[in-house]
């Protein structure tokens, strides 16, 4: 079993940048494929970034993508989120998640096995 925990949320103006990060409890994160989600108030949850176990395919949403990265540290227990240019569309509270790893990471929220309680991030224009 894998426990996540999210930091670095907060309030920022337009343009600003945040880094989120989730640690991970457990021996074996370096078996799991990563991933970052979001729910903006009144919407359903939806898909941000992913990344294999091995740091060596990504994926991202259109609307983050130029903007966001995702990169993790195995050595670390640790996934990152590096958000650059922030909008106000981008006020939401984000999630990460872990799966054990696939041929793929998963862009789908329901292949997700564990997931973090989330940390607000709040972008002012």
């Amino acid at each position: 079993q894998v426990q996540l925990v999210e930091s670095g949320g907060g309030l920022v103006q337009a343009g600003d940048s945040l880094r989120l990060s989730c640690a991970a409890s457990g021996r074996t994160f370096r078996t799991y494929d990563m991933g970052w989600f979001r729910q903006a108030p009144g919407k359903e949850r939806e898909f941000v970034a992913a990344i294999s176990w091995s740091s060596t395919i990504t994926y991202y949403a259109d609307s983050v993508k130029g903007r966001f990265t995702i990169s993790r540290d195995n050595a670390k227990n640790t996934v990152y989120l590096q958000m650059i240019s922030l909008k106000p569309e981008d006020t939401a509270v984000y999630y990460c998640a872990a799966k054990t790893m696939a041929l793929v990471p998963p862009t789908a929220e329901r292949e997700y096995d564990y997931w973090g309680q989330g940390t607000q991030v709040t972008v002012s224009s």
